[in-house]
């Protein structure tokens, strides 16, 4: 429904659901109406959160106000903080099939940091970093299905070791280096979040 709802099949799904039904969701779902301002920020906003694994207001928030204490840009400092939590890196390194089983990957303490284990979604990878599988999810038949999918690029901010069983964020990513499976209006995020501050 929700990839429906942005015409673009944003969790990596296998079974794409845009092919049985392009139309957004709803009776009404071709003919839509024009957005206000708000309207927009809201949209950009559930896009991000979408895209990220359905982050909740608070876990935005969070990332938000961190990217607001840096030098340079927010929005990108912003994006960036987001492509760097650990559940994205391990979906980005092809350790899962979509960013919800790269969650449960960390949650369920599948992976290593510098071959420590860290079961914190959130956790912030730094550049240097060497983010591993454990031994004995190596087998797991989901790991390795997702390892053999050769659609999904690894950004060439991140390495990918011979075996696929480990990685390491080389630099931090740059805000057009991110791949977001749609287009994301990243500084209407960062005003909505500002009037929520």
């Amino acid at each position: 429904r929700i990839a429906r709802k942005y015409g673009a099949n944003i969790f990596g799904r296998l079974r794409n659901p845009l092919l049985h039904k392009p139309n957004p969701p709803g009776m009404h779902g071709s003919k839509r109406k024009k957005k206000s301002d708000y309207g927009m920020q809201l949209e950009e906003k559930q896009k991000l959160r979408a895209v990220y694994g359905m982050l909740t207001q608070k876990q935005l928030l969070k990332e938000y106000r961190t990217a607001l204490k840096m030098s340079g840009n927010t929005a990108h400092n912003f994006l960036m903080l987001l492509e760097c939590r650990l559940d994205n890196i391990v979906y980005r390194l092809r350790f899962s099939q979509t960013i919800f089983a790269a969650q449960q990957l960390v949650s369920h303490g599948h992976i290593l940091v510098n071959d420590k284990k860290v079961d914190i979604r959130s956790f912030l990878v730094k550049p240097g970093m060497k983010i591993s599988l454990k031994a004995k999810t190596k087998k797991l038949k989901a790991v390795q299905f997702a390892q053999e999918q050769s659609s999904r690029e690894i950004p060439e901010y991140l390495s990918l070791s011979d075996d696929k069983c480990s990685g390491e964020l080389l630099v931090l990513p740059a805000y057009d280096q991110v791949p977001l499976p749609l287009i994301i209006n990243v500084p209407l995020v960062c005003e909505f979040l500002a009037h929520t501050c």
